[in-house]
């Protein structure tokens, strides 16, 4: 019997081969080990999350260079030696990147909206503890003001007033990117504190079951 169990032991790994080996081992054992399959998920969600927001800025980035574009266009038509014929050109680009914000704003990430004002809750631990993403409305009123159909440049009364709009959209815009880099940070360091985490528990376990570890 002591032969077979010590032969059981090297072919497994672990020391504790039958409940009698060590009866309170087995209990820490297993409660860790399931803790440790909770953290793998908490940080597949994490990590999920934190492509979401990676996800996220990389629209706001192209959205950003659009509005500085548009406010450039905007200036442009403000120039009282343009003709009409020029103005409506302008407007044609002006129009554009009014549709490609738009556009944008309606994204998803795996079927969920990357622009919404709805927030998101993050599983940050093993006991399903979680925190809320704030969400980015990109439909809010200081944005779509500036993408509203009635919008445009193709006079310089219309280019004063498109510009003030943009600046504000441009300002709110800054904000939500300032919030979405609070939550990235957030969130990196949620990640590394779990593989922390997850590396004490199995070295724990190591301990506990395996063979060649002392007990501590």
């Amino acid at each position: 019997n002591a032969l077979a169990k010590s032969l059981s032991r090297l072919s497994s790994g672990s020391k504790i081969i039958a409940p009698s080996d060590d009866a309170a081992g087995l209990a820490v054992s297993s409660r860790l080990e399931s803790q440790l399959k909770r953290l793998d998920a908490a940080i597949n969600n994490v990590t999920n999350a934190i492509s979401f927001t990676q996800t996220q800025d990389g629209f706001l980035k192209t959205i950003d260079k659009a509005f500085r574009r548009m406010a450039e266009l905007a200036m442009f038509a403000q120039d009282n030696t343009k003709s009409a014929d020029d103005l409506l050109l302008y407007n044609q680009e002006f129009a554009q990147l009014q549709e490609y914000i738009t556009e944008s704003s309606h994204q998803t990430f795996n079927s969920v909206s990357l622009f919404s004002s709805s927030a998101l809750d993050v599983t940050i631990d093993s006991d399903g503890n979680s925190f809320q993403m704030p969400g980015i409305d990109l439909a809010a009123a200081d944005i779509t003001d500036s993408l509203a159909g009635t919008v445009d440049i193709t006079s310089v009364t219309n280019a004063q007033s498109a510009l003030g709009l943009i600046k504000t959209s441009i300002d709110t815009l800054a904000q939500n990117r300032a919030s979405l880099g609070a939550v990235q940070s957030r969130l990196n360091f949620t990640n590394e504190q779990l593989t922390i985490t997850k590396e004490n528990l199995s070295a724990a376990i190591s301990r506990i079951s395996e063979i060649g570890r002392p007990h501590v």
